[in-house]
């Protein structure tokens, strides 16, 4: 079920604050095991499981609906498009890749300059964003105008393939495969009350989760993540920062944020007594939304967990599906962990 979530997430569209595809299959998903179901004014879907203890505001689980992608800024005289980025994207991954624009999924290619027109200095460089552009097939901006809007956005193709020994090929693993972990710990009889939180915005800053955890008012945070792993040949020791296939992360301190210490140990006390592999990243990267909810209120524990995921942000990124299925054994002991009291 895990796997077959993740696949129909990864084919959803949700460019950041576009999410709608994603929120709305998930709360359809959701709805028959909440005791309470709402979307905020950010987007956020906030789901409430009630479970065999009563623990209102006590533990809260997050993970974020939106993905990376461009947004169409410009239209051309000859029919094509200029874009901004949503979120983080290197620049050389989106060159030649497929897109589909706004709500009717207008094909499009991403182009630049052919390479026969350039300098030997240019084919030195990656070509600035406003150098790219968005090929449709039109001829004219009246054409073009036809077909899209300013304002709309474009995600990578939704082409997901199982390959190779236990990989997933998709893109926007981040964060679907939390999205796919939470969706199946809702499904579960708990052992505690819980608040899931699917955020919005996240690849632009944490948004819809600082909205989030004023609103939830958690005591505990988990927050369910995919992460960059860089385990690419060629590359060693912290420029690696973890490995795909070695297990989830979990998370000490990001660029964003320092995990509360007690929980850290207590996910590798989980992780080493049920014998489940974990790794921990070997440099620091990254944020997640756990600056957001440390950081509100009177402040609020937070810790982290990771899959491994390799071409993170790109068109086609790559995660282990054995990482994803330990990734929710994880978090679902840690559920029964905290309902146990055992967090000091």
């Amino acid at each position: 079920m895990l796997l077959d979530d993740l696949k129909q997430l990864c084919r959803l569209s949700g460019v950041s604050s576009r999410e709608e595809a994603v929120r709305n299959w998930l709360r359809d998903q959701a709805a028959p095991y909440a005791s309470e179901l709402r979307v905020d004014a950010l987007g956020n879907l906030i789901v409430t499981k009630r479970g065999a203890r009563s623990a209102p505001g006590k533990l809260l689980l997050a993970a974020h609906m939106d993905e990376v992608g461009l947004m169409v800024d410009r239209i051309h005289d000859d029919g094509t498009l200029g874009f901004q980025f949503v979120g983080g994207i290197n620049r050389p991954v989106v060159i030649g890749k497929p897109v589909w624009i706004g709500p009717n999924r207008v094909p499009a290619v991403v182009g630049m300059k052919p390479i026969h027109l350039t300098t030997r200095k240019e084919r030195e460089k990656v070509p600035p964003r406003d150098k790219l552009y968005l090929d449709i097939g039109c001829a004219s901006a009246e054409e073009a105008r036809a077909l899209v809007e300013l304002g709309d956005v474009a995600v990578f193709s939704d082409d997901v393939l199982a390959f190779g020994s236990g990989l997933l090929k998709a893109k926007a693993i981040d964060d679907r495969v939390g999205c796919a972990v939470l969706l199946g710990l809702l499904r579960e009889d708990l052992p505690m009350d819980v608040t899931f939180v699917f955020t919005a915005q996240e690849e632009v800053g944490t948004r819809g989760a600082l909205a989030a955890a004023f609103s939830a008012r958690p005591e505990i945070a988990l927050i369910v993540e995919g992460t960059t792993a860089a385990d690419l040949p060629g590359l060693e020791g912290g420029s690696r920062v973890c490995q795909v296939g070695k297990g989830p992360v979990l998370a000490h301190m990001d660029r964003r944020t320092i995990y509360d210490r007690a929980l850290f140990e207590l996910l590798r006390a989980l992780a080493e007594e049920h014998q489940i592999p974990w790794q921990m990243k070997e440099t620091i990267s990254g944020g997640t939304d756990a600056r957001a909810f440390q950081r509100s209120r009177s402040g609020v524990r937070v810790a982290g967990l990771a899959a491994p995921v390799r071409y993170l942000h790109a068109p086609s990124s790559v995660a282990s599906i054995s990482d994803c299925e330990h990734l929710y054994h994880l978090a679902r002991l840690f559920i029964e962990a905290v309902a146990r009291e055992e967090v000091e």
